[in-house]
């Protein structure tokens, strides 16, 4: 039996099913709040099981949030009702936790990055191809109102062909305020691998698949210190660069320049400006869902505000397009290969900064479609 054969057949069976789609989190750390608070009020998901190697952070994380069972990883990918694991992990263990899920049978949802080098992450769409199921990573930002609004601008014609983008991420780090922020300085981890996958996925899906980068990195300090929870004053080791300078080609001929930096004291994020033949956009923070652009077309007085028109909701919407995907047999619009090409970029930056020569990026990706106009991660679609 072929992996297409094996594929199709696990998608029949899936779409068997109807209601709300089973949901289980994978790790019960900071940014389980953001996911619970939503997916625990969104109707088209039901999230039934909380696991965590410390199992009881997942236990307190059910009692807050209303969620029936938590337990082991073990426990949660036996766990029939479960469709969906949404994996929370350090990215470390992306990998290989979303790998067992889709092994037993269930499609994924993770947090970024994809994986940390190209090879894991063939062997994870290998993985997901050969049992028919889906795994998806986020950034999903670009599903919320902000920036559909701004990637409806470019596609309806508003700034011509994109020609050029800018965009920069700076900060001094998120030591300062994250309680455990070793592992956003260990591999898989800095400016580039934690932040940008919000601003390359927003590029991607503005001018298409990227051709070939250059970079340069720099690493300001070896270690740096925790500034705030428990373990505040404590110091951990710098593994990473902390600065990316990166020329982007795309395959159309367009280019981008991007910062990446935990090395500025002056905090400058946000920024992600797209010129076109006939005018310049401004998107909003692409690591947000919401937010207006500005418009500035040749000949025109001054620039122009475009309202942010869509859901508003955060981290959790990416989950809720995947299951009403699932329930009705069409594409999600944040696919693994999306996020394999976000990686493959990332991976070419490094390298490219490494080897101070330009990289080809061999992956390629479409795309993906706006969402319809009207469309709502809170509204009750998937009926029993």
């Amino acid at each position: 039996m072929t992996d297409a054969t094996t594929a199709s057949q696990q998608r029949t069976t899936d779409v068997t099913r109807t209601g709300p789609v089973g949901v289980g989190v994978i790790g019960a750390g900071v940014i389980s709040d953001q996911y619970l608070s939503n997916l625990t009020v969104f109707p088209d998901v039901r999230v039934v099981f909380i696991a965590d190697i410390d199992l009881p952070r997942a236990a307190a994380q059910a009692e807050k949030w209303g969620v029936p069972e938590s337990g082991t990883v073990e426990e949660l990918l036996a766990h029939d009702e479960i469709e969906i694991v949404v994996n929370l992990t350090i990215p470390a263990a992306h990998v290989d936790v979303a790998t067992r899920a889709v092994q037993a049978g269930k499609h994924v949802w993770g947090e970024k990055p994809f994986a940390l080098d190209r090879e894991s992450g063939r062997a994870l769409l290998a993985a997901a191809a050969a049992a028919g199921k889906r795994v998806c990573v986020a950034p999903d930002t670009f599903l919320g109102a902000g920036l559909q609004t701004g990637l409806r601008t470019i596609r309806d014609g508003r700034i011509g062909r994109p020609l050029n983008a800018l965009t920069i991420m700076q900060s001094p780090g998120p030591e300062s305020w994250h309680p455990s922020p070793e592992f956003l300085f260990a591999v898989g981890g800095g400016p580039l691998f934690d932040i940008g996958p919000y601003y390359l996925t927003t590029l991607v899906q503005a001018f298409g698949p990227v051709a070939k980068v250059s970079a340069t990195a720099s690493k300001a300090r070896a270690t740096r210190t925790i500034g705030s929870g428990p373990k505040a004053g404590t110091e951990f080791p710098v593994e990473v660069p902390t600065h990316y300078s990166a020329l982007i080609e795309f395959e159309n001929g367009g280019s981008a320049q991007s910062i990446f930096s935990f090395e500025s004291a002056q905090p400058r994020a946000g920024f992600v400006e797209i010129e076109g033949e006939q005018g310049t956009v401004v998107f909003p923070d692409p690591n947000n869902f919401d937010g207006d652009s500005t418009l500035w077309t040749f000949g025109q007085e001054g620039p122009e505000t475009i309202p942010a028109v869509g859901s508003t909701y955060s981290r959790g919407t990416g989950v809720v397009e995947l299951a009403r995907a699932i329930r009705a047999d069409v594409p999600e619009r944040v696919p693994g290969e999306l996020a394999f090409h976000v990686l493959d970029i990332m991976v070419s930056i490094a390298e490219a900064a490494d080897r101070g020569e330009a990289i080809a990026v061999t992956s390629t990706v479409t795309p993906s479609d706006v969402l319809p106009d009207g469309w709502d991660p809170a509204a009750a679609t998937l009926t029993e």
